[in-house]
């Protein structure tokens, strides 16, 4: 039984006909989620990273050569807000990581492409990101984690 069981338990006899179900995966989620971001966000904190900071550095590198978008391409794939987007990419210029180009044709373009110390991070870190996510899931089989992943897949596109 853990803390979850006990909560849906007390619910049972305090209100028996309450659909506790919902309530229950949602509580996982959230103690899992938490339990993953306090993981990742330590492991981007060894990098001076913060969380929005690698998903921009990211978004670049898995764009493939020469990793470069405009904002507005890592606006969509992220879902932000420009002045999110801004903020991020003004924290990665400064540290060297991205470089913003006005286009020569138009000045109002801009693209955003990931430095030599940009590409070499990433790299690095994306291997470690991954073996963090790998180690998060290490209770689950193979089988389970493909049937949790079609799972939360039906249930996403609920919202998506």
């Amino acid at each position: 039984m853990d803390a979850i069981d006990r909560v849906v338990e007390q619910w049972a006899k305090q209100k028996p006909e309450l659909d506790t179900d919902p309530m229950a995966m949602m509580g996982r989620l959230m103690r899992i989620a938490k339990y993953m971001e306090t993981k990742v966000a330590d492991l981007h904190k060894k990098y001076d990273l913060k969380l929005g900071e690698f998903d921009v550095l990211a978004t670049l590198r898995r764009s493939g050569k020469p990793y470069r978008l405009t904002p507005s391409e890592l606006i969509d794939t992220m879902m932000l807000t420009s002045g999110a987007m801004t903020n991020r990419l003004d924290k990665l210029e400064t540290k060297g990581l991205i470089l913003r180009e006005h286009s020569k044709e138009d000045r109002r373009s801009v693209t955003v492409q990931l430095t030599k110390d940009g590409l070499i991070l990433i790299d690095k870190l994306i291997e470690e990101h991954a073996d963090v996510q790998k180690s998060l899931v290490k209770s689950m089989t193979s089988a389970q984690k493909k049937q949790a992943n079609q799972l939360l897949k039906v249930w996403l596109s609920q919202y998506e």
